[in-house]
């Protein structure tokens, strides 16, 4: 019969493999997020009241430069905390101090980031140069779908991002938390049967 602490052995192989691939898959959206609002940008709007064409990129609002930011940010570290978790299995000294880190900082900046585009994205609209404040989806201007559109699928790939990073976390907690309990109860019940084995076997 195997052994339980193989079963042990298989089980948190398996779920240490889950971890690595939702940090891979949280980096990958983290970096399609950032590049595609970076390129959402060269989007220009004529003033359907006869103005002058006027070009908006992401640039115009501050929390979709924090989206790019943040998400940037939290690719390199994604990429960190793997690398961390892969070399000696997190257990050696730097990794202990810093994956604990970066698993909090990293869904805290998506997070957040995110949370303040989508609050933009339903204002989205800017200062014209003659002063007038002109919404940026609105359809009767041109040019505009393709940014709007651009900017709020990044914003839905970055909530992606942070909901990746968030299971990595979970699986993270039930490898450490579950199955060191249930370890530590198949051991002490390993060791009550096998004492419960020699007792029977020692009376005659």
């Amino acid at each position: 019969m195997p052994c339980d602490g193989d079963d042990d052995k298989k089980s948190k192989g398996r779920l240490h493999a889950v971890n690595i691939a939702a940090r891979i898959a949280a980096m990958g959206l983290a970096v399609a997020s950032a590049a595609l609002m970076a390129t959402a940008s060269q989007c220009t709007i004529v003033l359907y009241y006869g103005g002058p064409a006027h070009t908006v990129t992401y640039r115009n609002f501050g929390p979709f430069v924090y989206l790019v930011a943040a998400n940037a940010i939290v690719a390199v570290m994604i990429g960190e905390a793997i690398f961390l978790s892969v070399w000696k299995k997190g257990s050696g000294k730097c990794s202990k101090v810093l994956l604990p880190i970066l698993d909090v900082a990293a869904p805290a900046l998506l997070y957040s980031a995110t949370g303040a585009a989508f609050a933009t994205s339903e204002y989205l609209s800017y200062c014209s140069p003659n002063g007038r404040r002109v919404s940026v989806c609105d359809g009767a201007l041109g040019g505009t779908r393709n940014f709007c559109s651009q900017v709020r699928l990044a914003m839905y790939i970055s909530l992606a991002a942070a909901g990746a990073v968030s299971a990595a976390e979970l699986v993270k907690n039930f490898k450490l938390g579950t199955l060191s309990f249930g370890g530590d109860s198949n051991s002490s019940g390993s060791e009550s049967s096998s004492d419960d084995g020699c007792a029977h076997g020692c009376k005659h």
